[in-house]
């Protein structure tokens, strides 16, 4: 006999509320952020995915990856971004993104130093690599609407791994960097937002105003 799917979701369902109540209040009281119950449950198998309904964020080793991959990502699309954008505020972010992530890593580094299990990545994850070479051949029409979607996706993802690291983290220097950074980066995906918006804009006008 056939097993009742509906009698099976439930069990699942309360498996999970179980396991989720041994976490006790802290686990309820996550940040909003980061909504994938399953990225503080088991470590990745791959350490390097952004992926982070299968990364436990709260383990310092998949933290600094994760951390230092963003960063890696958002310097190398921000130096495309000022050889091919011709939208001066685009410019003026991309040039940001270089100096604050290249800054950020370097305190990061300085943190794990002396920690032979901590290391950054020397090179990007297979999908971020893939964002970097499409925006490396997007169409110069799409190219900023391209850097601006690829930089607000990624300053979301570091932003949810920062608010998790900073409630959960196992390294309390670690946690205080995550903490730190954190407003920083949210007001580069404030900022991202905003420029995003900005372009959509003339095209609205137009079809308002014809």
């Amino acid at each position: 006999m056939r097993p009742n799917p509906l009698l099976v979701s439930a069990a699942i369902v309360a498996l999970s509320v179980a396991a989720c109540s041994k976490g006790g209040d802290n686990a309820t009281n996550a940040p909003s952020a980061v909504t994938n119950a399953e990225a503080a449950a088991t470590p990745s198998a791959n350490p390097a995915s952004t992926d982070l309904s299968t990364t436990d964020v709260t383990k310092a080793p998949n933290f600094v990856t994760l951390v230092a991959a963003s960063d890696m990502f958002e310097v190398q699309s921000s130096k495309i971004a000022l050889q091919r954008s011709t939208d001066a505020g685009v410019k003026r972010f991309a040039q940001m993104m270089i100096g604050a992530h290249t800054k950020t890593t370097a305190t990061l580094k300085g943190l794990i130093a002396g920690q032979s299990n901590l290391s950054p990545p020397t090179a990007l994850p297979s999908d971020l690599q893939g964002k970097l070479d499409q925006l490396g051949s997007v169409s110069p029409a799409d190219f900023d609407k391209s850097y601006l979607d690829d930089q607000v996706d990624g300053h979301q993802s570091a932003l949810n791994v920062m608010q998790r690291y900073a409630k959960d983290g196992d390294q309390e220097p670690l946690k205080q960097f995550a903490a730190d950074t954190a407003p920083i980066v949210q007001q580069h995906l404030d900022k991202a937002k905003a420029l995003r918006r900005a372009l959509d804009k003339p095209a609205n006008s137009n079809a308002t105003t014809n």
